[in-house]
């Protein structure tokens, strides 16, 4: 259906929002709700902020209530990541955006975890020395802190905000500081408790796995020596850094060890230091021929 054809300003604004929440409510047809708030919100013109306005029904509560239906529209069609850009483009800057529309983005960014999304756009808010006497200001500065400071990890920005917000007291100042240290404590026990939880996982499988090379080794290492003994006239044909490799090189090949892959090389170390005991313990019955001059 076309948008009626209301006087301008104000009353066809209110007219548009009561059809967008029919549409967004009643009817789930949310592509006709944002086309609604959209010619709602241009009807109103440029330069409404967030202030109060002249009559029951002000500009700005009218142009307010358009964008929270228009977001919440928008985030049913799955376009969440229009949503800031789209609000911005009634208001302009972010100092303008009244409370409820910012309120409502950074929920909607932190339920889809993009809170870094809002990360200019509250500080921008929240450093306006004009919204500072706003009623919701200390509300939303601790949604700010709680949904995307917090978890973004930012804590020197958080507690730089706390201690140079005016419109906090003493009191609530300490409060906020302290779950900021509290915050920071958790975050960095969880990033202490990750690295040593995967290495303590790699751990055990690392020792089964090398006590199964090591026993194949020793197996290999001891049919090696008895071959070596049944043999020791032509032992010394061969010179002995070849005979090394070419021993070390079957070794791999009975293990089937694959050393491409990232977790081989602790255990070719390993098993390298291993492998020079083993054969210093081959050599040691076998008589070395006396050097010539």
């Amino acid at each position: 259906a076309e948008p009626p054809a209301c006087a301008p300003g104000p009353a066809q604004a209110a007219a548009l929002l009561e059809e967008a929440a029919d549409l967004l409510v009643l009817h789930r047809d949310f592509a006709a709700a944002v086309e609604r708030c959209e010619a709602g919100c241009d009807s109103l013109g440029p330069g409404l902020g967030p202030g109060p306005g002249p009559g029951p029904e002000s500009f700005a509560e009218v142009k307010c209530s358009l964008c929270v239906v228009g977001i919440q529209a928008l985030a049913e069609m799955n376009r969440w990541r229009e949503v800031l850009s789209w609000v911005l483009q009634y208001y302009h800057v972010p100092e303008h955006l009244p409370p409820k529309v910012l309120e409502l983005c950074i929920l909607l960014y932190s339920k889809v975890r993009e809170p870094q999304v809002m990360l200019e756009v509250g500080g921008s808010w929240l450093g306006s020395q004009a919204n500072q006497s706003l009623p919701e200001f200390g509300s939303l500065l601790e949604l700010y802190l709680a949904q995307v400071l917090l978890p973004l990890g930012r804590f020197g920005a958080a507690e730089e905000l706390v201690r140079g917000c005016a419109a906090l007291d003493g009191e609530r100042r300490l409060q906020l500081l302290g779950t900021i240290g509290e915050s920071r404590c958790r975050w960095a026990r969880r990033q202490e408790e990750t690295r040593p939880g995967a290495e303590e996982q790699q751990d055990p499988a690392a020792e089964t796995l090398l006590g199964v090379l090591s026993q194949k080794l020793l197996t290999m290492l001891t049919l090696l020596r008895r071959a070596l003994r049944s043999m020791s006239n032509h032992f010394y044909l061969l010179p002995y850094k070849k005979m090394l490799l070419a021993t070390f090189l079957l070794y791999l090949v009975v293990v089937r060890l694959d050393p491409a892959s990232p977790t081989s090389l602790p255990f070719i170390y390993k098993l390298v230091q291993l492998f020079r005991q083993a054969w210093a313990a081959v050599l040691s019955p076998v008589h070395r021929p006396p050097i010539r001059d």
